[in-house]
C-alpha cells in the first residue's frame, strides 16, 4: 500500500524579510494536488517571493514550506525534481544556443535521454526553429518560451510561473493559455503570477491576492467575474493609498 503523502504545498506562518522590509508576513497557505492558482497583487506585494520560497530558490526567514509533506529546507534532489520554475531570470545562458541550454539542463535533471526530452519540450513550446540560435539573439517572448521548455523538461508535478505572459504577443499568449490548460491535470499543481485580472479569472480555478506580504483574498474563480475583478481592483486602490 502506497502511504506516501499526496502531492500538496503547505506554508505555515511563512515570513521573508529583506533587511527591514517584510516581503511575506506570516503567510498560511494550503495548495492541494490538482490546483491551478493565479497569484495577483500590486508590485512589491510579495508574489515573486512567494513562488521563490515555495520552489526553494529562497529560504523563508521564519515558518515552514512543505511539498508532499517534506519540508523544503530538508529537500533532496528527488523532491526538488518535482518542481519546475520559470522566473524573471530565465536560467538560460545567453551565449549558448537554445539546444545547448536545454541539453545542459536535461543532464542536470538526470534525464535518461536528454535529446528526446529536449525535442519533446521544444515541439510543445513551438521553438524548434531556434534550436541553433544563441539565446541572446532571441526576442523576449521567444526566450520566455524557451525558459518554459526548460522548466518542463523533466515533466514536473509542481509548476511555478512568474509572469509567464510577459513579452508574449497575442498569438503566443493564447498558445500559452492552451498549454497551461493542458498541464492543469488532477496530478499537478500550477501556480502563476500575473497582472491581467481577466486572464486570472478565465483559466485558473483559484485566485490569491497578496497585499503587503499577506493574503488579502483567496477565492475560487467560479464566482462572478465582474464582482471578483471589482474586488481585486478595490484591493489595489487600497494598497495604493497605504
Amino acid at each position: 500500500m502506497d502511504r506516501r503523502p499526496a502531492l500538496g504545498i503547505a506554508l505555515r506562518q511563512v515570513s521573508k524579510a529583506f533587511g527591514a522590509q517584510l516581503a511575506l508576513d506570516h503567510v498560511d497557505l494550503e495548495v492541494p494536488q490538482g490546483s491551478f492558482v493565479a497569484v495577483m497583487g500590486a508590485n512589491g506585494a510579495g508574489k515573486t517571493t512567494l513562488l521563490k520560497v515555495i520552489s526553494g530558490l529562497a529560504a523563508p526567514t521564519a515558518g515552514s514550506v512543505t511539498i508532499a509533506g517534506i519540508e523544503m529546507r530538508k529537500a533532496g534532489p528527488k523532491l526538488r525534481a518535482l518542481v519546475g520554475v520559470v522566473s524573471h531570470e530565465t536560467m538560460l545562458y545567453a551565449d549558448l544556443t537554445t539546444e545547448e541550454n536545454l541539453r545542459f539542463h536535461a543532464k542536470l535533471f538526470g534525464l535518461r535521454d536528454p535529446k528526446e526530452a529536449v525535442m519533446r519540450a521544444v515541439e510543445r513550446l513551438d521553438v524548434t526553429h531556434v534550436l541553433d540560435r544563441p539565446v541572446r539573439a532571441l526576442s523576449r517572448g521567444t526566450r520566455q518560451r524557451v525558459a518554459l521548455a526548460r522548466a518542463l523538461l523533466h515533466d514536473p508535478a509542481v509548476i511555478l510561473l512568474d509572469e509567464p505572459y510577459t513579452g508574449l504577443d497575442e498569438a503566443a499568449a493564447a498558445s500559452l493559455s492552451e498549454l497551461l490548460e493542458e498541464l492543469a491535470t488532477p496530478e499537478r499543481i500550477l501556480m502563476l503570477t500575473l497582472h491581467d485580472v481577466v486572464r486570472a479569472l478565465s483559466g485558473p480555478r483559484r485566485l490569491l491576492v497578496l497585499s503587503g506580504g499577506r493574503i488579502a483574498l483567496d477565492e475560487p474563480t467560479t464566482g462572478g467575474t465582474d464582482q471578483m475583478a471589482e474586488t481585486y481592483l478595490g484591493l489595489l486602490r487600497a494598497e495604493a493609498h497605504r
